[in-house]
């Protein structure tokens, strides 16, 4: 056996060790207002200053395949954590952030591109847009999870960031279709396929997600399976979901989406705290992390030499008039008070999905100055995001909290259920 060692093998052992080490720090570094993306995008970045960029060989591939499987599993996570029950009377302030808020956050999207990229494609512009449109709610976690911040507030937060993502992905994957159609097929071709392959996702995913759903429900029933064996068994359903799409030529991700909401609403079996995500968003986690560390490395020489005025001043509108002013026309006449509705509009914060559609659109698409500055804004903005959200989000939430205690809002106090999301357990401090 020679001593040789392939890269591969390093890299895993190499990221091995910065999740043991940053897993035996996580509460420190939590009191320092310091989060698991900005660690592993540091530190990604550090590696990616020190070496040469990543290849375009096999390297790529396996990057976007970890990115897409990740993307999968946290589509069908976010959304079957909307449990219906649950958020029954949410449904309408829910609905204007979704129905409302997130459309015209991708409209301001696209005409702020017009202006601020002149002569950027139209349909570039709306993958811009929409890429940049969804919330992360494992980056809002800090957030999420902080008791100061009124339940009905957190929950609104967190239902809105599991969902979007699922909108914003038939979006992002019809830009991508369009743009391809510009380089070699009819655009009435791309759409005519874009429309069949999300009808074949929808299918797929109802399908996947409430046939899963309604069988785990019958085996708990008989006792024919144990807690354990339904956890394994619901991990399996965004993988099974995203493959029968893919099999027949569908949307793979909108299947694993609109599994994951089908699965939320036929999940009545579950029995006391069980919880059926658990292996799902635990496969999730390291899977996220190995993103957030790819996209260090790629980020540094992206930012070094492509990152511009232009992209910056894109960046800063994505994090705030054109996050913030949706989700005040979406807020009107809804008793929310100004304080909140700024402190809502202020927590979108950009993140996992926004790379992954950056990292799609990269694969599919034939690179040009045109992708190239679209692919620099998203990583810039995401890069703001996880620095300016994360730093501000224990400072402004006690903030916000003091506020609520003073002025007793009541329609920020109406009951709620507690919100869960992504990284829950690890803002959970020991005891």
């Amino acid at each position: 056996m020679e001593g040789h060692v392939s890269p591969e093998l390093l890299a895993g052992v190499v990221f091995a060790l910065l999740i043991l080490g940053y897993s035996l720090f996580v509460s420190g570094l939590q009191r320092l207002l310091i989060t698991a993306p900005l660690v592993f995008v540091v530190i990604g970045w550090i590696i990616g200053s020190a070496l040469e960029p990543l290849g375009e060989a096999g390297g790529a591939e396996a990057v976007l395949g970890l990115a897409e499987i990740t993307l999968v599993l946290i589509l069908f996570h976010d959304a079957a954590s909307v449990k219906p029950r649950e958020v029954e009377g949410d449904r309408g302030t829910i609905a204007r952030l979704l129905l409302i808020g997130f459309p015209v956050t991708v409209l301001l999207g696209w005409l702020a591109a017009q202006v601020v990229f002149p002569g950027l494609p139209v349909v570039m512009a709306l993958l811009l847009a929409a890429a940049l449109a969804p919330t992360d709610a494992g980056l809002g976690a800090p957030t999420i999870l902080n008791p100061v911040v009124p339940q009905r507030v957190r929950r609104l937060l967190n239902v809105e960031s599991g969902l979007n993502d699922g909108l914003a992905t038939p979006v992002v994957l019809f830009a991508v279709a369009v743009i391809a159609g510009a380089e070699g097929i009819t655009a009435g071709e791309s759409l005519v396929d874009a429309v069949v392959d999300l009808a074949i996702g929808l299918t797929a995913g109802v399908v996947v997600g409430a046939g899963g759903g309604m069988l785990l429900g019958w085996s708990t029933r008989s006792l024919m399976s144990s807690q354990g064996s339904r956890a394994l068994a619901v991990l399996m359903l965004p993988l099974l979901a995203y493959g029968s799409a893919s099999l027949f030529g569908g949307n793979g991700f909108v299947a694993a989406f609109v599994a994951g909401t089908s699965f939320a609403g036929a999940s009545h079996w579950v029995v006391g705290r069980e919880d059926p995500l658990e292996l799902t968003e635990q496969l999730a986690k390291p899977l996220g992390y190995g993103v957030w560390l790819v996209f260090g490395i790629s980020a540094a020489p992206v930012v070094a030499n492509q990152v511009g005025w232009r992209e910056l001043v894109y960046a800063l509108l994505a994090l705030t008039v054109l996050r913030m002013l949706p989700v005040a026309l979406s807020l009107l006449r809804s008793g929310f008070r100004v304080q909140s509705v700024l402190f809502i509009g202020w927590f979108g914060p950009r993140g996992l999905a926004s790379i992954v559609f950056a990292l799609i659109a990269l694969e599919s698409l034939e690179a040009d100055a045109d992708l190239e500055r679209v692919l620099a804004t998203i990583m810039v903005t995401v890069l703001l995001s996880i620095i300016a959200h994360g730093f501000s989000a224990e400072p402004l939430a006690r903030r916000y909290g003091a506020w609520v205690d003073r002025e007793q809002p009541p329609a920020e106090l109406q009951s709620s259920t507690e919100p869960r999301c992504r990284d829950q357990r690890l803002w959970q401090v020991d005891a």
